[in-house]
């Protein structure tokens, strides 16, 4: 039941894994981070591949378990929430719970990192790189955009995990192109909760001031260059 109350579906294809590690390409002089270890198959075959491997996992079962699976690698396992921490790693690796995909983004747009791969819903990251005007396009799509490179690298079968999810799953990888501040973040989110609003009468409602023309266009019509703009050099009030 704690499983399922987590929301954790562990994945045990290994086909998966070794897809995984190599598009994750590890060199032996970079940190590498998981997020959520799960029993441990990502973490068994992490080990020892980078300078250091540090795991994070919030079930105390599966942490004890996971310390098991690498007992001798010097792998750091640890009981905690990534998501507190700002970790100092090259490389993050992560099979995570779907409850935690838009904390996931927000969180690692504001990290200095080499690259991420990543196990997501598939409806997920096609929101992350729906394009503007698109029904899907939201805040996180735009936020995504704005400081990663995402790129499809395969399909995940739902038989690759235990309990098998109801969703279909890809594997995604993040490449960075800036940080973003938690301030900009912030605004991009109370952008777009006004996203079928006008943009002048969003900004206009929000306290923010954007240069330019916008006419009758939407918020979910602005490019996520256009909102970066805005929400980086406009601070609400």
């Amino acid at each position: 039941m704690k499983r399922r109350r987590l929301g954790q579906h562990y994945l045990v294809d290994e086909g998966v894994v070794r897809r995984v590690l190599e598009l994750a390409d590890i060199r032996p002089t970079e940190k590498v981070l998981e997020i959520g270890t799960g029993r441990g198959a990502l973490t068994r075959e992490l080990a020892g591949r980078g300078a250091s491997l540090v795991g994070y996992e919030v079930d105390t079962e599966n942490v004890e378990a996971t310390k098991k699976v690498v007992r001798g690698t010097g792998a750091d396992i640890r009981l905690g929430n990534a998501f507190d921490e700002r970790p100092d790693f090259d490389v993050l690796v992560s099979s995570l719970p779907y409850s935690e995909s838009g904390t996931f983004v927000e969180w690692l747009s504001g990290i200095k990192f080499g690259r991420a791969v990543v196990v997501l819903q598939d409806d997920f990251v096609r929101k992350l790189l729906a394009p503007p005007g698109n029904r899907d396009y939201r805040g996180v799509s735009s936020l995504a955009q704005i400081a990663f490179d995402v790129k499809v690298e395969g399909r995940v079968p739902r038989a690759s995990f235990s309990p098998p999810p109801r969703v279909n799953s890809v594997i995604a990888s993040f490449v960075p192109k800036r940080q973003v501040p938690a301030g900009e973040i912030a605004n991009i989110v109370r952008l777009f909760s006004l996203r079928r609003r006008q943009v002048s009468s969003a900004l206009g409602e929000l306290g923010m001031k954007g240069k330019g023309t916008f006419g009758r266009r939407r918020v979910f019509e602005l490019a996520p260059e256009e909102v970066h703009e805005l929400c980086r050099l406009r601070r609400a009030k």
